[in-house]
């Protein structure tokens, strides 16, 4: 059987392609790193964290200074993130290394921040842990990519870098707010 010379040609283009793609696939799902989420963030009941009573830091969430790196603890809901999203948007110093911890209360959310490498999916009854450091201050998007209901297009908010003196002078006004606070509570007892 005589097989035409430009058949020979692109049938070796075809081969040729079909293993440039398992190679990137290979590469892609062992040479960078990429992982699916899996329970080494541990599990939580999806039913406590939407009632805001898990004893864990998910019934506050927010920044933590734990062991001299900031955890950002953040529940997924429908169709929010907290903090985050609207008027409370993450606050972290530039320079810092993060570890965001992020669970859901309803349904399969996504969590990501636009320009960085922080991307996971956020499943109810576990905890997905994604760390990165900021170097440069300034606001990134924070982005819900599954698709989580009828306003998913409207899950976003932001996570605003900061220099660090000017975080800490941050947190030293919402503590000294809390202590007035927490004064003023024992006053009026």
């Amino acid at each position: 059987m005589q097989v035409h010379r430009f058949e020979k040609v692109w049938l070796g283009a075809a081969l040729l392609l079909i293993v440039g793609f398992i190679a990137t696939i290979a590469y892609g799902s062992v040479g960078v790193g990429v992982g699916m989420v899996d329970d080494t963030g541990g599990q939580i009941s999806a039913e406590a964290v939407q009632n805001g009573n898990t004893d864990t830091q998910f019934d506050d969430p927010g920044v933590v200074k734990e062991d001299g790196q900031y955890v950002v603890y953040v529940v997924a809901r429908q169709f929010q993130f907290v903090p985050g999203t609207g008027d409370t948007p993450i606050r972290v110093p530039a320079g810092a290394n993060v570890t965001f911890k992020v669970t859901s209360a309803d349904v399969t959310h996504g969590f990501s921040v636009v320009e960085t490498n922080i991307n996971t999916m956020v499943i109810p009854g576990q905890v997905s842990e994604v760390s990165a450091r900021f170097n440069e201050p300034g606001t990134y998007g924070l982005v819900c990519h599954e698709y989580c209901g009828a306003a998913h297009h409207t899950m976003g908010g932001s996570v605003e870098v900061v220099p660090p003196e000017e975080y800490d002078m941050q947190q030293e006004n919402i503590d000294q707010s809390a202590d007035d606070a927490q004064a003023q509570e024992e006053a009026d007892q």
